[in-house]
């Protein structure tokens, strides 16, 4: 089995990003399953197209996406996306859309599609910046996909410029370390391996 993760680059004044950072901790195998990795744009316009490319390159079984929320202090699974795009700030190039559909033909909201049992947090709002667009496009594909934020910590103690893209009131401080973000996600991976690997 093959499973793609993803993460993004760093955006706004932030030169780091959690989700990006943690994708370099992971291991390449898990169970013997390949977990192939990737970096989107902050970008309305290029992630879901960049997120296709690497589908088309790696053909994975399973989705992972993560970026991070500057308002968490855990990790959370977000169960939807919306069909809508709000940016507080631009994204890496310059867009900056206020309330328009991210597909005009498209339903309101999609649901995350893979399913395992987990002891991770679940979260129902994804925001509107390019965390929930690319959640959305990925809900929209065929095959299982779950968007994952993971609080936007930073090397060496420092304080994450960014976040209140998903969560109003952010940036809060987050007492986990990348190294623990990787850990906590492998162990998802583990958790995917066991529920989706076919078994001889």
């Amino acid at each position: 089995m093959r499973i793609l993760v993803t993460g993004f680059e760093p955006f706004g004044a932030d030169t780091s990003n959690a989700s990006e950072q943690t994708l370099k901790l992971l291991p390449q195998t898990v169970g013997g399953h390949r977990i192939h990795t990737g970096a989107l744009p902050v970008s309305f316009k290029r992630s879901a197209q960049v997120l296709d490319e690497l589908i088309a390159m790696h053909v994975p079984d399973v989705l992972v996406l993560l970026g991070e929320a500057g308002g968490r202090r855990q990790i959370n699974l977000e169960r939807f996306a919306v069909n809508q795009m709000s940016a507080r700030i631009a994204d890496n190039d310059g867009a900056q859309p206020d309330g328009e559909r991210i597909e005009p033909a498209g339903p309101a909201r999609r649901t995350a599609t893979l399913t395992v049992p987990s002891e991770l947090s679940f979260s129902e709002d994804a925001g509107r910046f390019v965390c929930n667009k690319i959640a959305y496009h990925a809900y929209g594909l065929a095959l299982p996909a779950q968007f994952i934020h993971v609080p936007a910590v930073r090397p060496n103690q420092q304080r994450a410029l960014v976040g209140a893209e998903t969560d109003a009131g952010a940036p809060v401080d987050s007492e986990l370390t990348v190294a623990q973000l990787a850990a906590s996600l492998t162990q998802y991976l583990q958790d995917i391996c066991f529920h989706y690997a076919p078994r001889s």
